[in-house]
């Protein structure tokens, strides 16, 4: 048989050896949660300390961090081993029941602005670590579906029946290689957690989790005004924020940048419905756009049309300059001489501030920053793979809320550990 080598009983050697039990070790160092524990413990005051506060608490993050989906896959983890029961700190080697954690879990409904000040505390120390945190950012929604699956028949809260969600619906749509378009609709009942991220390091910097129906552009406007209120410096140090269509909105792209100087890098809809492929340009007979603010001129003799070239964006005009593409690329224009834009073109942000962004939508700059967008996609899918959110068992917007927070939380405390530890090529992971 294969032998083990005998390990000592508790040493930080060798939990760093383990490496499964390195990440909850980094939550337990870090995760800024002393003035919550003092409130719960100030709570309990002369109670039954079978079961610490802190201890209970700490197996809880032990759950989230390793992907228990409920409190008896936790407690059968934490029966058989013992080294996560040392380091959680239970007394001897009791596991607490199941009524102790149901207790607990509705104590910290009760508390969920101190969850939520657990995770601007850890945005702000990264902030504070690391110089180019939050410079680019971006947003997106997530559907997540509760464990109910319709509307509750009695809507009178009990604890266990869910009253808060509702119905989502997503549409998607596309064209194929072969020209076919497709179309694809997505519904749940449940939830939506509305996350702002860096774009970067994969870090969550803000979140909201509202009901399924929510439109995302009504919760990105919500998650702007808290940043304003509370965190107003997380959009004084953005350059860009990056989104999908969902966020395609004029308002939300002028109060970004006339507010706080943030570059809008949002994909845009085709919202011309009289089937125009190209439109007039101000009054330049000869220029023309599409929606995605592709700008064309025309030759005034031979009526060739030509891309005009990116000039880049004038700041202090707030406009963008476009060039000739004849003298751009050495191409002969029989009507240059007759062209009233053969020196260039400014177009003012004002045209149509959809259309027209300070990062041009047709130069390369707007492709890389757009790429960036995924990076949301992919805190998602963490939240899904890696903190269980694809199968789950909570029922209720608070319940989820809190779900959120602690995951959100443990994951910045992970990034913060590494970076407090020298590590800061691992923000990232959530792995040894």
């Amino acid at each position: 048989m294969a032998i083990i080598p005998q390990m000592n009983l508790f040493s930080w050697t060798d939990i760093e050896d383990l490496g499964d039990l390195e990440r909850l070790r980094l939550v337990l160092d870090y995760l800024p949660d002393e003035t919550l524990m003092e409130t719960l413990e100030e709570k309990r005051f002369k109670g039954r300390d079978d079961y610490p506060v802190r201890a209970v608490w700490n197996t809880i993050l032990a759950g989230v961090v390793f992907e228990h989906g409920s409190m008896e896959s936790l407690r059968r983890e934490l029966s058989r081993n013992g080294q996560l029961r040392n380091l959680c700190g239970l007394k001897d080697g009791k596991v607490p029941p199941a009524s102790t954690y149901s207790r607990f879990m509705k104590k910290l409904l009760k508390h969920e602005e101190a969850i939520e000040h657990i995770f601007d505390t850890l945005v702000e120390q990264l902030y504070e670590l690391v110089p180019d945190f939050g410079r680019s950012l971006a947003i997106d929604g997530k559907g997540v579906s509760s464990f109910a699956n319709r509307y509750a028949k009695n809507d009178e809260p009990d604890g266990r029946r869910d009253t808060d969600a509702d119905f989502g619906k997503k549409a998607y749509k596309g064209r194929k290689e072969d020209g076919a378009i497709w179309n694809k609709v997505v519904k749940w009942f449940g939830y939506n957690i509305h996350l702002i991220v860096d774009a970067v390091y994969e870090l969550p910097v803000a979140y909201s989790v509202t009901k399924a129906s929510e439109p995302d552009i009504n919760a990105g406007h919500d998650l702007v005004d808290e940043l304003e209120k509370e965190r107003p410096w997380i959009l004084e140090q953005a350059d860009t924020l990056a989104g999908d269509r969902g966020y395609d909105d004029t308002k939300l792209m002028e109060r970004l940048f006339d507010d706080h100087t943030i570059k809008p890098v949002i994909d845009i809809r085709n919202m011309w419905k009289d089937g125009e492929e190209t439109r007039q340009l101000m009054d330049k007979e000869n220029v023309t756009h599409d929606f995605k603010g592709t700008v064309y001129c025309y030759c005034p003799t031979t009526g060739i049309r030509r891309e005009m070239t990116n000039g880049g964006f004038e700041k202090d005009r707030e406009t963008l300059k476009k060039r000739c593409p004849a003298k751009q690329y050495g191409i002969t224009c029989e009507g240059a001489a007759d062209c009233p834009v053969a020196k260039g073109l400014r177009i003012p942000l004002d045209e149509d501030r959809r259309v027209f962004t300070p990062i041009d939508r047709t130069s390369y700059a707007w492709v890389d920053a757009y790429a960036k967008r995924t990076s949301v996609e992919r805190v998602n899918s963490r939240l899904d793979v890696s903190f269980g959110f694809e199968q789950h068992t909570t029922r209720g917007l608070k319940k989820m809320g809190n779900k959120t927070g602690l995951a959100l939380g443990i994951m910045l405390a992970i990034a913060l550990g590494r970076v407090k530890e020298g590590q800061p090529e691992k923000m990232r992971s959530l792995v040894s």
